[in-house]
């Protein structure tokens, strides 16, 4: 089989998994948060969220009706054959998942407001590129759903206030949050480079699994804070009240200007869905996060 329609069926199943299949991490995370609400309207929604998995992974249907939009992300050795023909390996996959799996058509024109119908069109899959050594192709799918993204915030801090804006402008954007991205949530934050820089490590953080700390323990007691006091706001699942507003806070970051503070918060609905796949040079396709469900 050539390269491109390797890299094409791969892509399928990724969609394909992450669309249906929580990763383990993520379900995890959502029964130690039903065992440990106190909240009776919170444990209901997250008895709701659970039994949602549950059939989803039965009927094998997508585990939400807005599946979203699709982003990949591509760690390609620099030696992999065919580079030039992943981009259209990867819309074709998303073309066959919108229509096999089936997702919801969620590519729309900004300008006509026409929907293409099969999720894709102008940079979209989008594709976050990384070079690497080595002759494998390492590809992660995240299909990020329209309310969560509608509460993605990007500021430029004051760079005095240092650490201590950077939690006030998380916790802010939480509470104003709200209900609207389906908490609970997860956050990817990030500062530093620019805002458009921030933004791409706030939603690369979110790809990192949630039983997975931050290696540098300064980052990590940082997670632990803004955790904590994303939690205390009380919000609760989806907005109804109790003790678990997040699941889990990611914090990258990049040097800055000595002017500017770049930050950025991306949320990840409860429904944190992603697979990742690497595939090697001889047509060999190794599954990462859903080896079970291939």
């Amino acid at each position: 089989m050539e390269n491109a329609k390797i890299v094409e069926n791969a892509a399928f199943n990724l969609i394909k998994q992450a669309v249906i299949y929580l990763p383990k991490d993520v379900k995890q995370a959502l029964e130690k948060a039903y065992m440990e609400e106190t909240s009776e309207a919170g444990k209901t929604q997250l008895k709701a969220i659970l039994d949602n998995i549950e059939l989803a992974e039965k009927y094998q249907s997508p585990i939400c009706q807005d599946t979203g939009t699709i982003i990949f992300y591509a760690r390609a050795g620099a030696n992999f054959k065919n580079l030039d023909k992943v981009e259209e390996a990867l819309t074709n996959a998303t073309r066959r998942a919108t229509k096999e799996v089936p997702l919801r058509p969620n590519a729309v024109d900004p300008f006509t407001q026409k929907n293409s119908g099969d999720n894709t069109g102008r940079f979209i899959p989008y594709i976050n590129w990384e070079i690497a050594t080595g002759d494998t192709l390492e590809l992660t799918v995240m299909t990020k759903g329209g309310g969560s993204e509608n509460v993605c915030v990007t500021g430029t801090l004051v760079p005095g206030e240092g650490i201590n804006g950077l939690k006030k402008f998380v916790i802010e954007a939480v509470i104003k949050a709200g209900a609207q991205p389906c908490p609970p949530t997860i956050l990817g934050i990030a500062m530093g480079g620019g805002v458009d820089i921030a933004m791409k490590l706030a939603k690369k953080a979110l790809l990192r699994p949630l039983n997975e700390p931050n290696p540098n323990p300064e980052i990590a007691k940082l997670e632990k804070e803004l955790f904590e006091a994303a939690n205390m706001t009380g919000i609760g699942p989806m907005g109804l009240g109790g003790r678990t507003t997040v699941l889990g806070v990611h914090v990258e970051y990049a040097f800055r200007h000595p002017a500017s503070f770049p930050a950025a918060v991306a949320f990840n609905c409860w429904a944190a869905r992603r697979a990742a796949a690497r595939i090697h040079t001889d047509g060999t396709v190794e599954y990462l996060t859903h080896k079970e469900k291939v």
